[in-house]
C-alpha cells in the first residue's frame, strides 16, 4: 500500500507515496495522529491525516473546476451551527442529503501548492480526490542520533550564516514590536538555555478557536520558507543589478507567513466570509473572534461600530438601534469625499478592539488584538449620504522609542488597488512632518505593505530629486520628506541611483526610473493636501502613558 519504509541513514529520504484508490477518508475522528507506517500494518485502508499532500477540487474563476495539489494543515468536525439553519423545506432536503455523505462530516484546512497563504481554506471531504496519489510527510530522523559521516545540519535547515541572520532578524523584530507573546527576562539566559539543552520544545498552546489538529514542526520553522541546502556561508549575495520587481512580486505571492511568532503560524483560519455593509469578503487569516462564530458561513459586521453578529437578522435589528455614522473620534482631515478620524485606543476601547479583530482577518503578521490602549488610531473613511464608510486605517504608538510613525496599517480588501494605500502612507508622513520627526513603519511589514511602502518611497524620492536644482544630500531628502535615512538609502540602492563619479558617490536618475515615475504620477489620482489637515501632535503626561 505504501512504498518501502524510509530509512534514516544518509541524506533526507523522499516523501512516501500512496497510490490512488488505496487510501480513504477516516471513518472515525482520530484524537491522536498516527504515522502512516503504523496504520499500514492494520487491515483497514490508509486514512488521510494532517501533513498529507493530495489533490483537491478547487473552483476556477470561469465557473469550472480544477484538481490542484494541496497540503492538509488541520482537520475538524463539521458542526451544525444553530444560526445557519433554515426553515424552508428545500433547504431541509439539502441538509438531509448532505447528512447522508459520510465524507462531509469533516472539514479539512488546506494550503494550495504555489499559492499565497491567504488563499488557504476549509474544504469538505467530498472535494478530496482519492483516486490520485497521496504524498505523506517526510519522516523525521530520531532525535539524539547523528546521521551520515561527520556532523551534518538537520534536514531543511539553512546554512549557519543564514540561520544566524534569521534569528537576529527575528530577535530584533520581537524586541522592537510590543507583542503580548514576548516573554520578559534577560536574553542571554535564554540563549544559554537554548544552547545547552537538546530536549523537545514545549508544545504550543492549543488553539481552541480553530478546533483543528495541527502538525507543528518541532524545530519551529515557518511555513512557506525555502532554504538553499547547497549554499555555503561564503556565498556572495546577489548584486543590485539582479533586482527584478516581477520576481519579487512572485516571491511574495507564493510565500507563506510573514509573522515571527510560531504560535501565530500554527493557527488556522477560523472564519470563512465577512459581510461589511454592501461588501462580502473572504477572510484571509486567523482572527480571535469568539469560538461560537468559528463555523459560520458568513459573519455580519456593522460597518460603523464594527460590532459582529452571527446572522443578518441580528445585524438588521442592531442597525435600527445603532446611531453611529462615523468612527467615534475627532475628524482631523476632510477633502473631497475623504475624511480622517483620530481615535485614542484608551478612550474608544471597544471600537478599537473590534477594529483590531477585523484587521487580523487580513494581516498575518499582526499579533496584538486587545491591548489597544498604547496606540492612537487614524481611520480613513469615504463619505456619502449614508455616512462615513471605513476604507482603511493605521495605528501609531503614543510614545515610540524607535520613532515609528506606523505600528499597523491596512486597506480593506474591497478598497485595494484603488490608490488608497498610498494615501494612508502619505498621511502618516504628513503627521510626522507636523511633529518635526523622521518616521518609519514598524517591522516586519506584510507582503502587500512592503510593496506599497517601496512604491511610495520611490515616488517621493524621485519627485524631490526632480524638483531641486541645487546639490542635495540624503539628510536634505530626509528633512523634506520625513523618511528615515535608512529607508532612503535602501530605496536608492534598490533603484540603482548611486553612481561613483570622480572619487565620490552621486545620485543619478536613469531613463528607466524617469519613465516609470512618469507613468506612476499620471496614474495616481488621490493626494493628501496638507492645508486641509487640522491637527496638533497630542501630548501625553506620565500618568496617561501608564497603561498597566
Amino acid at each position: 500500500m505504501v512504498s518501502a519504509h524510509p530509512s534514516h541513514e544518509g541524506s533526507q529520504e523522499p516523501a512516501p507515496i500512496t497510490p490512488g484508490g488505496t487510501y480513504s477518508i477516516q471513518s472515525l475522528r482520530p484524537f491522536l495522529l498516527t504515522s502512516h507506517w503504523q496504520s499500514a500494518d492494520s487491515s483497514s485502508l490508509e486514512t488521510v491525516s494532517v501533513g498529507c499532500k493530495l489533490f483537491v477540487r478547487r473552483p476556477t474563476p470561469d465557473g469550472g473546476e480544477e484538481e490542484r495539489l494541496a497540503e492538509i494543515l488541520s482537520i475538524r468536525d463539521k458542526h451544525a451551527n444553530s444560526f445557519t439553519r433554515r426553515s424552508t423545506a428545500g433547504n431541509l432536503k439539502e441538509e438531509e442529503q448532505e447528512a447522508l455523505k459520510p465524507e462531509d462530516r469533516w472539514e479539512y484546512f488546506v494550503h494550495w501548492d504555489q499559492f499565497n497563504k491567504r488563499l488557504d481554506e476549509w474544504v469538505v471531504g467530498s472535494r478530496l480526490v482519492l483516486s490520485r496519489d497521496l504524498e505523506w510527510p517526510r519522516p523525521k530522523p530520531p532525535q539524539g542520533k547523528k546521521t551520515g559521516l561527520g556532523p551534518q545540519k538537520a534536514p531543511g535547515k539553512a546554512p549557519r550564516s543564514q540561520s544566524l541572520l534569521k534569528k537576529a532578524t527575528a530577535n530584533a523584530a520581537a524586541a522592537a514590536s510590543p507583542t503580548p507573546f514576548s516573554t520578559p527576562g534577560p536574553k542571554n539566559r535564554r540563549r544559554r538555555r537554548r544552547k545547552k539543552r537538546k530536549k523537545k520544545r514545549k508544545p504550543e498552546e492549543e488553539d481552541l478557536d480553530a478546533e483543528g489538529e495541527m502538525d507543528v514542526d518541532a524545530e519551529g520553522e515557518l511555513e512557506g520558507e525555502t532554504y538553499d541546502l547547497t549554499a555555503s556561508p561564503t556565498d556572495v549575495p546577489p548584486s543590485v543589478t539582479a533586482f527584478s520587481k516581477e520576481q519579487e512580486i512572485e516571491k511574495l505571492r507564493t510565500s507563506g507567513s510573514m509573522t515571527q511568532s510560531i504560535s501565530e503560524v500554527a493557527r488556522v483560519k477560523n472564519l470563512n466570509r465577512l459581510q461589511i455593509g454592501k461588501h462580502e469578503l473572504d477572510a484571509w487569516y486567523f482572527s480571535p473572534y469568539p469560538r461560537e462564530y468559528a463555523h459560520l458561513p458568513v459573519l455580519y459586521i456593522c460597518e460603523f461600530c464594527l460590532s459582529y453578529f452571527p446572522s443578518s437578522f441580528m445585524l438588521a435589528r442592531h442597525r435600527h438601534r445603532c446611531t453611529l455614522l462615523h468612527p467615534p473620534g475627532n475628524e482631523i482631515y476632510r477633502h473631497d469625499d475623504i475624511s480622517f478620524f483620530e481615535l485614542d485606543g484608551k478612550r474608544q476601547l471597544t471600537w478599537c478592539r473590534n477594529l483590531s479583530l477585523l484587521s487580523k482577518c487580513f494581516l498575518d503578521h499582526k499579533t496584538l488584538y486587545y491591548d489597544v490602549t498604547p496606540f492612537m488610531y487614524y481611520v480613513m473613511t469615504q463619505r456619502d449620504a449614508n455616512g462615513c464608510h471605513i476604507i482603511g486605517y493605521f495605528s501609531k504608538e503614543k510614545e515610540s522609542a524607535e520613532n515609528y510613525n506606523v505600528a499597523c496599517i491596512l486597506t480593506l480588501p474591497q478598497y485595494q488597488r484603488h490608490g488608497f494605500g498610498k494615501v494612508l502612507i502619505e498621511f502618516s508622513y504628513e503627521l510626522s512632518k507636523k511633529e518635526g520627526k523622521l518616521g518609519s513603519p514598524e517591522k516586519p511589514l506584510s507582503d502587500l505593505g512592503l510593496l506599497s511602502y517601496r512604491a511610495y518611497w520611490a515616488e517621493v524620492i524621485v519627485e524631490v530629486l526632480l524638483n531641486t536644482t541645487d546639490d542635495i544630500s540624503i539628510d536634505d531628502i530626509a528633512q523634506r520628506t520625513s523618511i528615515t535615512h535608512a529607508d532612503i538609502m535602501n530605496t536608492c540602492t534598490t533603484l540603482q541611483l548611486f553612481k561613483h563619479y570622480k572619487g565620490q558617490h552621486i545620485i543619478c536618475l536613469s531613463d528607466a526610473v524617469l519613465e516609470k515615475h512618469e507613468k506612476t504620477r499620471n496614474k495616481r489620482r488621490r493626494r493628501i493636501h496638507s492645508e486641509h489637515l487640522i491637527w496638533k501632535p497630542p501630548v501625553f503626561t506620565r500618568d496617561q502613558l501608564r497603561f498597566y
